[in-house]
């Protein structure tokens, strides 16, 4: 059986021309949601792709459906952060960390039992920037 980041990449176009769109116009202030904005490794410019977010501690964790594959994970590994508007604030992410994790032990259950049936095991942490809100 294909990896899950390639099971599901079929969907992918569905979602950057369909989804997110819709999504951009509320996930920056819904619980559980935000806009991560990240910078082009090659064309430099800005995108805004909206997300599920998870707060751990003194950060923040992605739940990597596609895979660490990705265009935006790759941009925000690359820059070595990014900026996340979350429930009305621009919070300012840095040292990002791919983790694996079968057991899905960073996000709650509820993910982790949907997360089951995904094969859902690569992870984005982020940590809040010093000082940054």
């Amino acid at each position: 059986m294909p990896p899950p980041a390639t099971r599901l990449r079929f969907i992918s176009p569905f979602t950057k021309r369909i989804v997110n769109p819709i999504t951009r116009r509320f996930a920056d202030r819904l619980p559980g949601f935000a806009l991560v904005e990240h910078v082009g490794r090659k064309s430099g410019r800005t995108f805004r792709t909206p997300l599920n977010v998870f707060r751990r501690g003194d950060g923040y964790v992605f739940a990597l459906t596609y895979g660490s594959e990705v265009d935006w994970v790759r941009n925000v590994m690359a820059a070595g952060g990014c900026t996340m508007r979350t429930r009305g604030r621009t919070v300012r992410l840095v040292e990002p960390e791919l983790i694996v994790d079968p057991a899905r032990s960073l996000v709650p259950l509820p993910v982790r039992v949907f997360g089951r049936f995904l094969r859902l095991s690569e992870f984005l942490r982020l940590r809040v920037a010093d000082g940054a809100t």
